[in-house]
């Protein structure tokens, strides 16, 4: 009999002490939500049309609001939850986030708003988020990165918008964010903004991939700095214009792979752009960069590799070029590593199989040698003639002050030898 009371005794005492928690945290809990603990708060009912902050237990620590339909998070829509570590707004009919939505949860670390009709990251959406260390916004219908968004939340570490139909990413979307280890950009961007990378610090991972752009625009990247890896890969990147790297520092590795280029203005990576290794590989290039429009020094590392270029006249000019010399400083062999896109009977060939010297180096450019040439020449030229003339009266050097064509005209073979004449012809006479 002692026993059955003593089990009597302990199933009493865990009826008071549980039994009644229980009672008192589900009398406590929202409308239309489970509390499973003080910490623990689930709200999936489908029906809320506004987040139920009535009743909310101020320990919380992990809230789940899922599969709701209210359209708007509020500023300040979950101030004095200041327990709160991991916030998941799942599947609900989202459409705005206001300025300061998230402000007051110190100890949140873990954010997820994923697979909503979201259409716009909104300036200061974000922004004050102090030890968020992860957000993922991943399958919404994010069209739109607004300055800003995210400005004040220094200590995330990770941001994922994979998997929207993203288009403009604006200036200054990514400000403030100073610690990313991995930002994750969704595919499908059809317009990146002057400076949408300034002030993003410290990042390990950034990869743009999937891009349909008219143009890699002046200043794309200008004040993003110690980046481990930046990969622009899989992508149309219409035309590289001059500057669009200037203003990145600091770079480990600079990934260039498997894009169609209509054009490179310009390539200028040097010394102060701190870039190790530059990789260039299978990327499909419809023009030729001009002369000069390729700069690349002060590089660890560079591979030029599996790519397709033009093959016609202006091979001569890419064989010139940064491109094919640094590859073979970096000791690879560029032709044999590299394919033609055109003209269309080459099309895929290795470079090496082509016989360079049959190919006649285009007519603009022929011209603009024989004017470098020229140049040259007339230079020369004019100093062999001031050195003349310096101190004479004579007519001829008279005439040729007037009449600076005689002077272009030793240029020739022929110019020499009448120079030669004038110049026997003159001490005859004097």
């Amino acid at each position: 009999m002692n026993v059955v009371w003593r089990i009597l005794f302990y199933i009493g005492v865990l009826w008071r002490f549980y039994g009644c928690r229980h009672f008192i945290v589900e009398a406590a809990c929202p409308k239309g939500c489970l509390c499973l603990s003080p910490a623990q708060v689930m709200c999936n009912s489908g029906e809320l049309r506004e987040i139920p902050l009535k009743n909310m237990p101020l320990t919380v620590e992990t809230l789940a609001l899922q599969k709701n339909i209210f359209p708007v998070i509020k500023s300040d829509a979950f101030l004095g939850l200041k327990a709160l570590r991991k916030l998941s707004l799942d599947r609900n009919n989202i459409t705005t986030i206001k300025p300061f939505a998230f402000r007051g949860l110190p100890r949140l670390r873990d954010l997820s708003i994923q697979h909503t009709p979201l259409a716009v990251v909104a300036s200061f959406a974000f922004a004050g988020l102090q030890n968020v260390s992860q957000i993922s916004l991943c399958h919404n219908k994010i069209l739109r990165i607004e300055a800003y968004a995210f400005a004040g939340s220094a200590g995330i570490r990770l941001l994922n918008l994979a998997d929207n139909p993203t288009v403009l990413v604006e200036t200054n979307a990514f400000s403030s964010l100073s610690s990313v280890d991995r930002l994750i950009l969704p595919s499908g961007i059809r317009n990146i903004s002057q400076d949408a990378f300034f002030a993003l610090d410290m990042v390990g991972y950034l990869k743009l991939s999937f891009m349909d752009l008219s143009e890699v625009s002046a200043f794309t990247f200008r004040g993003l700095t110690n980046v481990k890896l930046l990969s622009l890969q899989e992508s149309d990147l219409g035309v590289i214009s001059a500057n669009a790297f200037d203003g990145l520092d600091h770079v480990d590795t600079l990934n260039i792979l498997n894009n169609k280029i209509d054009a490179i203005h310009e390539l200028n990576i040097t010394a102060v752009n701190h870039v190790r290794t530059l990789r260039l590989q299978g990327n499909h290039l419809l023009e030729t960069p001009e002369p000069g429009s390729i700069t690349l020094e002060g590089l660890g590392v560079l591979h030029v590799v599996g790519n397709y270029f033009p093959c016609g006249c202006h091979i001569h000019t890419l064989l010139d070029s940064p491109l094919a010399n640094g590859s073979y400083a970096s000791g690879e062999d560029f032709l044999s590593k590299n394919y033609c896109i055109s003209p269309l009977e080459v099309n895929g060939l290795q470079m090496a199989q082509l016989d360079i010297f049959a190919i006649g180096r285009c007519h603009e450019q022929v011209t603009r040698e024989n004017l470098e040439a020229s140049g040259a020449a007339s230079l020369a030229a004019s100093l062999v003639h001031f050195r003349w003339c310096q101190g004479s009266s004579s007519w001829w050097c008279d005439h040729s002050r007037i009449n600076y064509s005689a002077t272009v005209a030793l240029l020739h073979p022929y110019g020499l030898v009448l120079l030669a004449y004038f110049k026997y012809f003159r001490l005859k006479i004097s």
